[in-house]
């Protein structure tokens, strides 16, 4: 079974974490690798999919959309498995008590959990580095309130995604 870790990352943090979804895959005997959604050539190639992006204002990625509204009726007859990445920070809860990363579940999910009927959909934390903002990025974050938002980090769980990766691995065929 070839699997397809396919993703959306505009600063490279979703990439990381679907690099690493794909190895810890490969690394349990699966045929695994990890692209971005936008170099996809015929997704009909893979048996299975773990899509990812990271969240904008609350939804995914336009190129992480338009792949899935392109291919849902092959997604939705397929395993499949999604992610996001997003939220920043070292606390699990906000200010008002509530789980990060369920309030960081993108807006999407809900219409794929019908659709798609995903075997699992997660959401992790994210990483954010300055240094590799886009010119127009970098006005937006002179924004006070944004600075608040968005404390400088690599805040990515990588024993809760190594966790994750592995009960996909359980629930894919070898071979």
């Amino acid at each position: 079974m070839t699997t397809l870790v396919g993703y959306s990352s505009k600063y490279g943090a979703t990439q990381g974490i679907a690099e690493r979804i794909a190895a810890r895959l490969r690394d349990t005997g699966h045929d695994a690798t990890a692209l971005p959604l936008a170099s996809v050539g015929d997704p009909a190639n893979y048996d299975s999919f773990v899509i990812g992006s990271s969240v904008y204002a609350g939804s995914w990625r336009r190129d992480a959309r338009d792949f899935v509204r392109r291919h849902r009726d092959m997604l939705a007859g397929a395993p499949v498995w999604l992610f996001s990445s997003g939220p920043l920070g070292t606390s699990k809860t906000d200010a008002q008590g509530r789980d990060q990363l369920t309030e960081a579940e993108p807006r999407q999910f809900a219409t794929y959990r019908e659709s798609l009927r995903p075997r699992a959909l997660q959401v992790f934390f994210g990483a954010f580095d300055p240094a590799k903002l886009s010119r127009s990025d970098r006005l937006i974050m002179r924004i006070p309130a944004l600075k608040d938002l968005m404390p400088t980090g690599d805040f990515r769980d990588w024993a809760a995604i190594d966790a994750w990766a592995d009960d996909i691995g359980r629930e894919l065929p070898k071979g």
